[in-house]
């Protein structure tokens, strides 16, 4: 425990103190303070455990690039699984828990973990869990995964505020070159939106200070902000800008204190980069132990919290700008000694030891840094600070499409011009220095005239500081993963020397700070091992978000029916007043049954219902796509498989439409109206789709002038009667005798009562069935109608699940459910249009495919099970005897109330030979005697569709 707190300084509220837990100890901190500073200044230093070895870890950083101090937090709002502790402000009652730890990060018992660290080098779950049989080891890894622990009862707080925003000028980052940016633009007029992650504006500035233009750096801010909001502009703290997206939107997430936080899609004009950079750690033996930070945040901590981290320190650097950090901690009273790598540089700050030339070597240490090494000795110390350069927060730019370049001055991949539309200015740009900083902002923001002008040019002398390979002991490239340089020379020895390789195998990279701490290392290390430059050797893709956010902050408010809203029936309340239960069906709600009782009791009654007498439901989902104009016949023959041009005016006929690689993507029933009139009856959940594929082919192929498309799917209301009396209840409800007398695949439209009525002799159950269709403003009447009918002949209203048992007794599909992304139509049984046809059509020649034509496809079948259960849907089709070896899946399965033994559809391999073949159905590990049998299980020889 070596941090502490200075008595006054800093922007804390020392009259507020705030009462907190970590791992149960009882802490105090301060209104202002973060985690991670209530933390430093109260002196624990182990506040987590490495994911891999289980090593004590402690603080590093100030923001998004700490990989260590992550912690599940139970506040005021509730609980938050991984926080990082140098984002999260501290609120009174707070109990912090280190995660990846048991019984804390302290007492952690997997820390043994670290004594098998030779087993388990880079790759080793490649090697060892394929060998030895994954599913061995799957469990355990597992539970071990993870860091914090999800606490499934907890409901977040009220989801971020979608908000949209354009403006002429997005400046990311306000520090002194976003600053100058703003501030230039703001004063053309322009409106400007400013944004930083942090609470106020200043960046760097707030810690390091500075002189702008004669006075002090909060005169610059303030004015820059005054100008900004003068010209109708914004300036948002507390706001990360996630995410840079095609098209020039930017994704920002604004948090606000007691409020909903919001999120923001914004589209600028122009944006200006300014997010600074990041202080790389160095790598020496054993720089991973608690109480080895990086300087920059060492500093942070001091200046805005009063956070010391430590009594005595050791800053080890090879830059100047480590040189007021460390004057700024002598002036605590803390013991530092400054080693700078180099031979040169500035003259020794008062009160601190310089060693001149004094490379780090070793921190020393059980579990904390009790020491270190140096080229020349040993150096008493409870805290290390290093800065080994400066890496420019490049994530954004490469977000946008944007290539980097390697910049040997500033050791350091700086953003490419020309390949990005924005702008970088800044630390961001490899510019480091306050000087620097403002000249390039200023011109970022197309400013005219003199840039504002700081006291001191603020050269940063850096020299490259790479890890050395010749050091003894372990350096940690990765703290939280941790990967090693050892790993990274195995991975290389072991041909994986391409970045995204080097990534993957070794996880470097990949932790929660997304390797802001760890990818320069990497790459500086491949490089050096295989000889190439770092520009040769590559980087990793950067992908958004730039850093971890909550998933309620893009959840906004399109999810749920918001985000898929279901689709009602015109007759929903005349259904709910006859007792209906609602489910969804393919996007609609629908009814799946109809009164009290046993879901699966009543769907047997109501189809027993519809085979003996009659049966009504509710089939207006089922697509109504009318395809009008000359070209309708040669638009249909080509999107779909069975050609529809050869259909006579007055009747329908059954199709399928492909994808392109020749799939079944739906099947539906085509009516032809007149010669120049056709409507397509997609399955209801495919409508959207099945409209896109013809509109891509009437603008892509055909002349669009020739035909029209119009979904007039939800102006319909359809009731179907099915059953033997189907003829009769239709008669007792009014409909006209010719349409009574319409064949099977016949359609005719009329009047009837003085609107519109279109009859279709097609069914989906194998029975006599008359599909009713009215403008859905008459259908209640309709309903009206044939509900006072319904009784005199025995009728019954029948749900979704009814009709799901009458189709699969006909052997009737579902696409999606009785095929996969695989099934063809000859797999189907509907092989004659693949081998007659000859012009081109829709996903053609994919049916020709070597794969197309395999003898073994699985093929639609029908099965007979043993006992009075039905099958379970997904239940595996193995062969009675040898090999358990899956030759397909059951996908539908029911009790058929008229045959009295269940049914069940499947997908089997070479089904259409193995009729009559007996095989064993397996599901979680049991198994039952099926015998192959054709789909249709009734009626085969279809004489019940004429009644």
């Amino acid at each position: 425990m070596s941090g502490w707190r200075l008595p006054s300084g800093g922007g804390i509220d020392r009259d507020k103190p705030l009462g907190f837990t970590f791992d149960g100890q009882t802490l105090t901190g301060f209104e202002g303070d973060t985690l991670a500073s209530a933390l430093l200044a109260s002196g624990p230093r182990i506040l987590g455990r490495s994911f891999k070895y289980h090593r004590p870890r402690g603080l590093w950083g100030m923001g998004g690039e700490e990989p260590n101090a992550i912690l599940d937090v139970t506040g005021p709002d509730g609980f938050t699984p991984n926080a990082r502790a140098t984002q999260m402000r501290l609120r009174d009652g707070m109990a912090l828990t280190s995660v990846n730890a048991a019984p804390d990060a302290a007492r952690d018992r997997f820390g043994i973990m670290d004594l098998a660290h030779r087993f388990l080098p880079a790759g080793f779950y490649y090697k060892t869990f394929m060998a030895l049989g994954w599913m061995r080891w799957e469990p355990m890894i597992r539970r071990m995964a993870g860091l914090g622990r999800v606490d499934p009862g907890h409901h977040p707080a009220a989801d971020a505020v979608p908000m949209n925003a354009r403006c002429d000028l997005l400046v990311i980052g306000a520090g002194p070159a976003g600053l100058a940016a703003a501030k230039a633009a703001a004063a053309q007029g322009r409106a400007v939106w400013l944004i930083d992650e942090a609470g106020e504006v200043g960046g760097s500035l707030r810690w390091r200070g500075g002189q702008i233009d004669g006075g002090d750096w909060r005169e610059f801010a303030s004015e820059t902000v005054k100008a900004v909001e003068a010209a109708g502009g914004r300036v948002m703290t507390d706001t990360t800008l996630w995410g840079a997206f095609d098209h020039g939107l930017y994704a920002a997430w604004q948090r606000r204190e007691g409020q909903p936080d919001r999120h923001w899609r914004i589209r600028a004009a122009t944006v200006v980069l300014a997010a600074g950079a990041i202080e790389r750690p160095l790598w020496f033996a054993n720089n991973d132990l608690p109480g080895v930070m990086s300087a920059e945040a060492a500093l942070h901590y001091l200046r805005l919290y009063g956070a010391v981290a430590g009594r005595r320190i050791l800053l080890a650097t090879g830059n100047d700008a480590s040189y007021p950090v460390a004057a700024a901690l002598a002036e605590t009273g803390a013991r530092v000694t400054l080693a700078d790598a180099r031979a040169d540089g500035p003259n020794a700050p008062e009160a601190v030891e310089l060693l001149r030339g004094a490379r780090l070597t070793k921190a020393k240490g059980a579990r904390e840094v009790g020491g270190a090494m140096v080229e020349g000795g040993h150096v008493g110390a409870d805290t290390v600070l290093v800065s080994g350069g400066y890496t420019p927060s490049v994530h954004l730019w490469c977000q946008a499409g944007g290539k980097l370049d390697w910049n040997a001055g500033a050791d350091a991949l700086v953003p490419r011009p020309g390949t990005c539309s924005m702008a970088v200015a800044g630390a961001a740009n490899g510019g480091f220095g306050l000087q620097h900083a403002l000249e390039e902002g200023h011109r970022a923001g197309t400013g005219t005239g003199r840039a504002p002008r700081a006291a001191t040019t603020g050269d940063w002398g850096l020299i490259p500081m790479r890890p050395d390979p010749t050091l003894k002991g372990r350096q940690w490239l990765d703290p939280q993963n941790d990967v090693t340089l050892k790993d990274v020379k195995l991975a290389a020895q072991e041909g994986y020397r391409s970045v995204e390789h080097l990534k993957r195998y070794t996880t470097l990279g990949m932790a929660t700070d997304q390797g802001r701490s760890a990818n320069f290392a990497g790459l500086a290390a491949m490089s050096a091992i295989t000889g190439l430059s770092i520009p040769e050797t590559g980087t990793t893709t950067y992908r958004p978000p730039f850093t971890p956010l909550p998933l309620k902050t893009i959840a906004g408010l399109r999810r749920g029916e918001l985000f898929n809203p279901v689709k009602r029936l015109a007759l929903e309340p005349q259904h709910r007043a006859q007792g209906a239960r609602f489910r969804e069906y393919g996007g609609w709600l629908r009814p799946s049954v109809y009164g009290d009782g046993e879901e699966s009791t009543l769907a047997q009654a109501e189809a027993k219902t519809a085979r003996e007498t009659v049966g009504l439901y509710d089939a207006s989902p089922l697509g109504k796509i009318e395809v009008i104009g000359p070209g309708a016949a040669e638009l249909l023959d080509f999107c779909g498989y069975i050609r529809m041009s050869t259909l006579k005016p007055g009747r329908a006929r059954y199709g399928f439409m492909l994808s392109e690689t020749g799939i079944v993507h739906d099947d539906g029933v085509v009516f032809r109206l007149a010669e120049d009139r056709f409507i397509v009856s997609a399955s209801s959940s495919h409508v959207a789709s099945v409209r896109m594929i013809l509109e891509e082919a009437r603008q892509d192929r055909f002349d669009p002038r020739r035909s029209y498309i119009h979904d007039v799917t939800a102006n319909w209301v359809t009731i179907t009667l099915t059953g033997p009396r189907a003829g009769d209840l239709a008669h007792a409800a009014g409909l006209p005798d010719r349409m009574l007398a319409l064949p099977h695949m016949g359609v005719a439209e009329g009047l009837w009562n003085g609107h519109p009525l279109r009859v279709a002799r097609v069914s989906f159950t194998g029975d006599l069935s008359y599909e009713i269709s009215v403008p859905a403003r008459h259908g209640a009447d309709l309903h009206a109608r044939l509900e006072a009918a319904r009784a005199a002949h025995k009728g019954r209203w029948i749900g979704l699940e009814a009709v799901m048992i009458l189709r699969a007794e006909k052997g009737f599909i579902l696409v999606g459910k009785d095929t996969d992304g695989l099934t063809m139509p000859h797999d189907l049984g509907w092989g004659g249009p693949r081998d007659k046809r000859k012009d081109e059509y829709f996903g053609r020649r994919s049916l020709f495919t070597p794969e197309a034509c395999r003898e073994d496809r699985r093929q639609l079948v029908g099965l007979v099970s043993e006992g009075s259960d039905p099958l379970p849907v997904g239940a595996h089709l193995v062969a009675s005897d040898g090999p358990r070896r899956s030759l397909g899946f059951v996908t539908s399965s029911h009790v058929s109330p008229t045959l009295n033994r269940p049914i069940a559809l499947a997908l089997l391999e070479a089904g259409g030979s193995r009729m009559g073949e007996a095989l064993t159905a397996f599901h979680l590990g049991e198994t039952r005697s099926v015998q192959v049998t054709p789909a249709c299980a009734f009626d085969p020889e279809g004489g019940r569709l004429n009644g």
